[in-house]
């Protein structure tokens, strides 16, 4: 049996994934990268090759277009290297260097699980969490917990969000048991395979991704945790069991693969980081959705009254070729990038 995570916390309540009998295919497939703007690429090419297991498989001076779809002065120069799993065919990393931008700044800096506004984390699996985190500590990486492990149904893991270079966080999970299936390309990590955004407003988060750009639910779970204690999220022990989260997974298909999160804390607020999340500024900047007709998502979107933040333009976005793509913010400034491919692959 294939398992799809979804984030699960500490000693939470149980939920389960809603079912999804003959589902139909969409025009939009999960997001196929996604992108992380650096003021360090040496760090994320340490990590992605010595610390996660993966292959480089570009790296080159980006398509000048890239600047009209991230809205980027004129005289502004990037760079860009993507990364994958070896065997995977989904769940990139692209890693953007910019020069030439002023005030360039994190875009979710010193944040809390809380905070919302643009992209909180991005999930993969690890073959063995200790091993990894140990390793990730030693270049300095962070958490606001040691990793938990917690049982939700049938299944035991192991999770860590960790906070790396320009303020990225990546959720590490392992399982423990039952052995994990239909991941036949984890050794040291696993692709990207899920997108956390911590949100305000539930509600008008998901229309937008249930009802306008019509993904389906995989799962939806309510509750605090079971018990105080430890917790993912950096939670105080004593308050974890009375501090509900309103969690739903979201993908064109109905998986948790390609997938966007919404994480919901009530009881628990912060600062809202949405006007810093923009593809500029340092940070998880941006998801791409590859799609059969981009015509068809952009008619959807302007019938709902969103308005494309940029595009449709044509970009050079190896290795897939010739891309037209447009970019869209979520109600709570998530950046997302939607493109079609009009080349094949070069061999």
């Amino acid at each position: 049996m294939r398992f799809h995570r979804f984030r699960a916390f500490a000693l939470l309540l149980l939920a389960v994934p809603i079912a999804n009998p003959a589902i139909a295919e969409s025009n939009i497939n999960g997001f196929r990268e996604a992108v992380i703007t650096t003021a360090d690429p040496e760090a994320w090419e340490i990590f992605f090759l010595e610390d996660a297991g993966w292959e480089r498989r570009y790296g080159d001076v980006a398509d000048p277009a890239l600047k009209a779809l991230w809205r980027l002065p004129a005289d502004a120069r990037a760079r860009e290297a993507l990364y994958a799993n070896p065997g995977a065919d989904r769940g990139f990393v692209r890693v953007v260097a910019l020069d030439g931008i002023a005030g360039q700044r994190q875009i979710r800096p010193n944040d809390q699980a809380w905070d919302t506004g643009g992209h909180f984390d991005l999930n993969m699996r690890v073959a063995d969490l200790a091993v990894t985190r140990d390793r990730l500590m030693a270049r300095g990486w962070q958490a606001a917990s040691d990793p938990v492990q917690f049982s939700f149904g049938p299944f035991v893991v192991k999770e860590w969000i960790a906070r790396g270079p320009d303020g990225v966080r990546l959720a590490l999970i392992e399982r423990v048991a039952p052995p994990l299936e239909g991941w036949p390309h984890l050794n040291v990590t696993s692709r990207v395979f899920n997108a956390t955004q911590t949100v305000d407003d539930m509600a008008a988060s998901l229309a937008f991704f249930r009802d306008v750009l019509e993904f389906e639910i995989y799962l939806e779970h309510r509750g605090p945790s079971r018990e105080p204690g430890p917790n993912v999220l950096g939670l105080p022990h004593n308050l974890a069991a009375e501090i509900p989260r309103h969690v739903f997974i979201l993908n064109p298909e109905g998986i948790n693969d390609g997938s966007v999160e919404l994480l919901a804390f009530a009881g628990a607020t912060g600062r809202d980081f949405s006007t810093r999340a923009v593809p500029a500024n340092l940070g998880i900047s941006a998801l791409r959705f590859p799609v059969a007709d981009l015509e068809a998502v952009l008619s959807r979107l302007r019938s709902a009254d969103v308005t494309p933040e940029a595009g449709p333009l044509t970009l050079a976005l190896p290795p897939h070729g010739a891309v037209r793509i447009f970019a869209v913010r979520a109600p709570e400034g998530a950046w997302l990038e939607f493109f079609e491919i009009l080349s094949p692959k070069p061999r």
